[in-house]
């Protein structure tokens, strides 16, 4: 036993000290990473964990189902709660400012990827990267005192007296042009994730293997012919991943939206009329809600909206991962 004893202390002994270094180091430098990324997931399950609790009383009253189905939000009076009217104008908004953003942003990653100079696209790059970095309200504040008067003046009260005159059964369609409503702030919207959409596609179609590109030249394809069929098919998937997370953005977006959208809490809306968003009600309607079956509500709106962005990012990720396996393909 002495002999074993003095022949491990001799091979401890003999291990260089940098060594035992560099191994402590990787092992406590493997914990804390364990534990740092185990703690975004136990944040994320703690956030949905209290949202659930403190909307529970709403959801034992009204039912899980019920509550989304309920199309009424009366906290004055009948103390009745429906999500509804938020989701469903969350769900309009975010998908038509997806539908207006997505080709202009694809036609702008197009010209950054294939087409600009390097100085050209260095400054149209940085533009872009300005128009996101330009916070929430300062674009609600713009489009207050500079969007929406425009869009009355120019667009809605054109159409309203034509409808007017020439087809009244449009008139409970169109709604009031006052300015502040759906279609100001998803078009607003839309602004705000053109630089999310274009970031990410432009990023994928630079990831397109340069051999791809002199393939299809080989073949005698012009410039927009490699584009077309062999740059866009190959990052298909990246440009598809962006337009969902850009998609998981504006379902997110608060304070441009809730200063824009008008906040009505009824339905079903009208074109031009006043809407609301889940995020919206909530900045609205929290710092007044005093009762607890309200309070109780707008935390069930809170649980629902996170589910809902939740499942955008998570079928991001599986398009992204999707990407990584196939080599830009979805199968």
């Amino acid at each position: 036993m002495d002999n074993k004893n003095q022949k491990a202390s001799r091979n401890i002994s003999s291990i260089p000290l940098k060594a035992i270094y560099r191994w402590l180091g990787d092992r406590i430098f493997l914990v804390v990473a364990f534990f740092l990324g185990l703690s975004i997931i136990l944040l994320a399950l703690g956030m949905a964990l209290v949202l659930y609790q403190e909307g529970s009383l709403s959801f034992k009253e009204f039912g899980f189902f019920g509550f989304m189905r309920g199309s009424t939000w009366d906290p004055g009076v009948t103390l009745t709660f429906g999500a509804l009217p938020f989701i469903f104008g969350t769900v309009v908004t975010s998908v038509f400012a997806l539908a207006i953003a997505f080709f202009p942003a694809l036609a702008i990653a197009i010209f950054l990827a294939e087409y600009a100079p390097r100085w050209i696209g260095g400054v149209i790059e940085n533009l872009v990267n300005l128009i996101a970095a330009i916070p929430s309200v300062v674009v609600g504040i713009w489009g207050i005192f500079v969007f929406a008067p425009w869009m009355r003046e120019k667009v809605y009260m054109p159409l309203w007296s034509w409808s007017s005159e020439n087809a009244p059964a449009l008139e409970p369609i169109l709604g009031n042009p006052i300015g502040y409503g759906m279609t100001t702030a998803t078009i607003i919207l839309a602004l705000m994730i053109i630089p999310f959409i274009t970031a990410l596609a432009k990023d994928a179609m630079r990831q397109v293997p340069k051999e791809q590109r002199e393939a299809a030249y080989g073949l005698g394809a012009t410039r927009w012919e490699v584009i077309r069929m062999a740059v866009i098919p190959y990052a298909r998937g990246g440009i598809m991943a962006g337009a969902i997370l850009a998609l998981g953005r504006a379902i997110g977006e608060t304070m441009a939206v809730a200063m824009l959208i008008g906040n009505k809490n009824t339905f079903p809306f009208s074109i031009f009329g006043p809407a609301a968003t889940m995020p919206s009600v909530i900045i609205n309607e929290f710092r007044e809600a005093v009762g607890n079956l309200h309070l109780s509500s707008l935390m069930a709106i809170g649980f629902i909206l996170f589910i809902i962005s939740l499942a955008v990012n998570l079928l991001a990720a599986y398009i992204t991962r999707k990407i990584s396996i196939t080599g830009g393909k979805i199968l």
